[in-house]
């Protein structure tokens, strides 16, 4: 049985009651990037290159989707909208009940938090975004910036920010939701191909 790893968790608050971590999976601090997955993938990619050639979910191209498809032009239809257990990375990656936020609470995060984009969040010049709780002020989460990888450069330029969702597209199944951010705006209203590598963070 896979041994159920401990990570550090944090109550901001939320309607919800949803807790979220305090690092990015395969991070060790919270000023880490931790590790950057395909949307559906339980595996670290980021030795390899990002492409549809090596996405798990698909044929070798963005028509030929395998699983979580809701439009016959992009591949089987299958229906599913949201990443199963089984191809959540949170829930692989950190065990127990651990599991990948959804479009909707990647909203309630910014909705029911303080947040703002710091430019040096631990003395050394760390850029990403802080998330206060509006109930204790003492609880936070802090998402470094990173951009992403994909299949011409990787990007790690701490000016922008991606983090996966759970969530399809519907409506564009060949993409997933992501949390989008840079110093001048933050949004779960933007999508980016599943061959994508951003980074996970997990919630309870």
């Amino acid at each position: 049985m896979k041994q159920v790893k401990q990570y550090e968790n944090v109550d901001l608050g939320l309607p919800s009651g949803l807790k979220w971590a305090k690092c990015n999976v395969g991070a060790t601090s919270e000023t880490d990037y931790g590790s950057y997955f395909q949307w559906g993938d339980i595996e670290d990619k980021s030795n390899s290159d990002y492409n549809w050639a090596t996405y798990k979910y698909c044929n070798g191209s963005y028509n030929t989707m395998t699983k979580y498809c809701t439009d016959s032009s992009y591949g089987t239809v299958d229906n599913k909208t949201t990443l199963e257990p089984e191809d959540d990375t949170a829930r692989a990656n950190m065990g127990g009940d651990w599991r990948m936020p959804t479009k909707a609470e990647f909203q309630e995060l910014i909705t029911y938090t303080d947040n703002k984009w710091i430019d040096d969040f631990d003395g050394n010049g760390t850029k990403g975004y802080k998330f206060t709780s509006k109930k204790d002020t003492s609880n936070y989460i802090f998402i470094r910036a990173s951009n992403l990888y994909d299949d011409i450069s990787t990007y790690v330029q701490d000016t922008s920010y991606g983090v996966w969702s759970s969530s399809l597209n519907t409506t564009n199944p060949r993409n997933a939701w992501t949390l989008d951010f840079n110093s001048r705006f933050i949004s779960a209203e933007r999508d980016y191909e599943r061959w994508d590598g951003f980074v996970v963070r997990g919630v309870l």
